[in-house]
């Protein structure tokens, strides 16, 4: 999980998840063509997008002031207030990077999650719960 924040949005990464998945297969000694998600969810071990995904959300939590909510940037209420600004951008580097992908991502999630972004631990309780029923 070393710095996967970084690297689990690449190209290669789909090569490790391959791996990972042969990994559990072997661990559960199941055949080459068995499905893995139900495997994920019996061992309790959370695949490779959903550590991506948990690390980057948990970055997201503690660095929330580097992010703007919608909220701040106009006045209007409107139900994405609680959401994070996302600024217009075209470069595919700036959108793979760590801010724009994580504040995307951020946005997906349903407002009771993203209302325990400020405890840490019931966030993480919570975060690590719902990636291991939504392998």
């Amino acid at each position: 999980m070393y710095g996967v924040i970084f690297w689990g949005n690449s190209h290669l990464s789909n090569n490790i998840f391959k791996i990972q998945k042969r990994i559990i297969r072997t661990i559960a000694n199941k055949g080459k063509r068995y499905s893995c998600p139900n495997l994920y969810k019996q061992l309790l071990i959370p695949t490779l997008p959903s550590q991506y995904i948990f690390s980057l959300l948990i970055f997201v939590a503690i660095h929330r002031d580097l992010f703007l909510s919608n909220s701040e940037i106009h006045d209007v209420n409107t139900r994405f207030n609680y959401n994070l600004y996302l600024p217009t951008t075209n470069l595919t580097l700036v959108q793979k990077g760590v801010l724009y992908s994580g504040s995307t991502i951020y946005n997906y999630l349903s407002i009771h999650i993203k209302s325990l972004s400020n405890d840490p631990k019931q966030f993480n309780t919570k975060l690590k719960a719902f990636l291991l029923e939504n392998t």
